[in-house]
């Protein structure tokens, strides 16, 4: 088991890394020394509640996140249980395998479409990458201007910060996406 301050010292790295901070920027932003930054950070520093939820104040994220022991236990979601979210406007639905935990910026999709309306996606978030590997069929996936055509295994990244489509050309088509902000 994990303790505190290696924990804390993991935890507060990922997050001032994830939101783009130098170690003065987040000291300052917290009202706290760069030095203590540091400290705990390095896992020797001990820390108050009231630096913490600074800390945690700065970067954004609940107190809980800096403290919180994270479980490795295996997440298993059965094909047949899955429930997806319809498209409204093509033959499509979407399910969340896995959400982005606090500091990260991804989420897992499991794609299921059949060919007839491509799903058309306005932009996301600026500096949205998505990410998908093709299970089964066959789809037009990526930029709208660009879509590129996808068999079973092949992978694609591609800008989610500009219009995208996908498009199954194949009954039963399946594929994992990757939503990652940056």
């Amino acid at each position: 088991m994990e303790d505190l301050r290696t924990r804390i010292a993991r935890t507060l790295r990922r997050e001032r890394e994830s939101a783009g901070l130098s170690v003065s920027e987040l000291g300052r932003r917290a009202g706290i020394s760069k030095a203590t930054v540091s400290q705990l950070e390095s896992g020797s520093g001990n820390p108050s509640v009231e630096t913490l939820w600074a800390l945690g104040v700065a970067l954004g994220v609940p107190f809980a996140v800096l403290v919180d022991e994270q479980t490795n236990a295996p997440t298993l979601i059965r094909a047949a249980d899955l429930a997806g979210v319809p498209s409204s406007a093509a033959d499509y639905s979407a399910t969340l395998l896995s959400a982005s935990p606090p500091g990260a910026r991804r989420d897992i999709y499991l794609i299921t479409a059949e060919p007839g309306d491509p799903r058309r996606s306005d932009p996301h978030h600026a500096g949205t990458t998505e990410h998908v590997i093709l299970l089964s069929g066959q789809a037009q996936i990526g930029p709208v201007d660009e879509p590129v055509l996808l068999n079973p295994g092949d992978y694609l990244s591609y800008p989610g910060d500009a219009p995208h489509v996908f498009e199954a050309t194949a009954a039963d088509t399946r594929a994992v996406l990757v939503s990652e902000l940056r």
